[in-house]
């Protein structure tokens, strides 16, 4: 069972950044805040990253998590995009670690397949089945918020939740001894 925490969940971004907070309590998981930072009407670069850094880290100290999650771009077809996001994930990261938060990176398709089961699902399916879990109507949030709840719920899922689970079996037999409940 996971030990009680809170997860800040962030999907970067350079105009539009998700953030998502979770608290883990005796087994159960809740929604503390979530949204957006909206980045689109500063001027430049420099000031968008500026702002990350420093909305993320009022939003750390407003709810007091000691994990961060961060969505992980490993592709792009357009280089410059690609580099700007990059920049927004390392400056979402400098913010947590200067506030002394672990900090742990997952791939899009981890995320996605930690929460629908398929690496390749749309958003869309991954706010579904958020919803469905959680019990919660996210339909007011944007996409970016509900992918950094999704970000959130991955590192749940991999802290050891019976869903996701971190105990490691060496085949089914291993699996079973462990989880009889489980067969049907």
């Amino acid at each position: 069972m996971t030990k009680d925490c809170k997860i800040l969940g962030v999907d970067p971004g350079t105009n539009i950044m998700g953030y998502a907070v979770i608290e883990i309590k005796e087994g159960k998981v809740t929604v503390q805040s979530m949204g957006v930072i909206n980045l689109q009407s500063f001027p430049d670069h420099q000031t968008k990253l500026k702002e990350i850094y420093l909305q993320l880290q009022e939003i750390i100290e407003t709810y007091l998590p000691t994990e961060m999650a961060v969505e992980t771009p490993f592709y792009g077809k357009n280089v410059q995009s690609m580099l700007k996001l990059g920049r927004a994930q390392g400056v979402s990261i400098a913010a947590a670690i200067t506030m002394g938060l672990n900090i742990s990176e997952y791939a899009p398709k981890k995320i996605k397949q930690s929460i629908t089961g398929n690496g390749n699902s749309s958003k869309e399916q991954v706010a579904g089945m958020l919803q469905a879990i959680l019990k919660i109507d996210l339909s007011q949030y944007k996409l970016d918020a509900t992918d950094a709840l999704g970000v959130a719920y991955t590192h749940y899922n991999q802290m050891g939740s019976p869903l996701g689970g971190s105990k490691k079996y060496s085949g089914w037999g291993s699996f079973i001894k462990d989880n009889p409940g489980k067969i049907k």
